[in-house]
């Protein structure tokens, strides 16, 4: 996928980037698919704020994703490339064999009409599934499940993919997009490929009003406020945060504070952190 880039016409189109959509078929959402989708805006059960800067947005309708791939040994054709308003990846619909339709994770590459399958006899393509064990090392793949049978966790943002680099005593090692490396049990899934739409990150917004479709709203530095409300604010001027360090509204470190628990039932899978030097 490229990016258009518009010409400044409007204060607001200037350094306002989208991405190309010309590659996607032309059409609805499968019907089927879809579920409705609530706004919550950052309220919890009890309607309190737990997420701030939420709220506000346009309408979606969530499209059912088919993270498991666990339709096995039958060939699917991709019969369109859909925008999906809930992702940064594009999704793509599948038909199968039997008649069945599902959405999956549309890899970079991947074409309308084009033929994929899961299952331990399925090729080393991209937009094929396979069991992590079944698959060569080396392997570029997205999707990856964390526990068999859960539905992919891994590598499912726009331009992610993770890599197989060794399998060991039932584990499969793999690199993550954020440098990590980690140990997944052989039987998870994977699908192979990277995720498609690699040119989202260079997307620009361009205005604040194109924020507030996405539902994000505002976002207000503490130092200017009254210290009321933040640990950073009061003084005159631009004064100095006053304390040891950054602090959130709430008074716990932030920029840096380490946040993860100290005993994490996790620790003993991963092999090197995203942040060691």
């Amino acid at each position: 996928m490229s990016i258009r880039v518009f010409k400044p016409v409007t204060n607001g189109t200037r350094n306002m980037s989208v991405t190309d959509y010309s590659a996607l078929s032309k059409c609805g959402p499968e019907r089927s698919l879809l579920a409705p989708l609530n706004k919550k805006s950052g309220r919890n059960s009890y309607g309190r704020i737990t997420v701030r800067h939420r709220g506000g947005g346009n309408r979606r309708k969530y499209r059912i994703i088919d993270f498991k791939r666990d339709k096995f040994d039958v060939k699917a054709t991709v019969a369109t490339l859909e925008y999906d308003p809930n992702r940064s990846a594009h999704i793509a619909l599948l038909q199968y064999e039997d008649g069945e339709k599902r959405y999956i994770l549309a890899p970079a590459g991947l074409k309308v009409g084009d033929v994929v399958e899961a299952g331990p006899s399925a090729d080393i393509k991209a937009g094929n599934a396979l069991a992590l064990k079944d698959m060569p090392v080396g392997t570029v793949i997205h999707n990856v499940e964390l526990y068999p049978g859960r539905g992919g966790q891994l590598a499912r943002a726009a331009g992610n993919s993770a890599q197989l680099m060794a399998k060991e005593g039932g584990y499969a090692l793999l690199r993550l997009p954020s440098g990590e490396l980690r140990k997944v049990p052989e039987a998870c899934m994977a699908t192979v490929g990277t995720v498609g739409n690699e040119d989202h990150e260079n997307v620009k917004i361009g205005k604040a009003g194109r924020t507030r479709h996405m539902g994000i709203r505002p976002t207000v530095r503490g130092s200017v406020m009254n210290p009321c409300d933040h640990p950073h604010g009061g003084g005159e001027g631009k004064s100095p945060i006053g304390r040891p360090g950054p602090v959130t509204p709430w008074g716990k470190p932030a920029l840096g504070y380490k946040t993860r628990a100290k005993k994490n039932r996790s620790d003993k899978l991963i092999v090197k952190r995203r942040n060691d030097k």
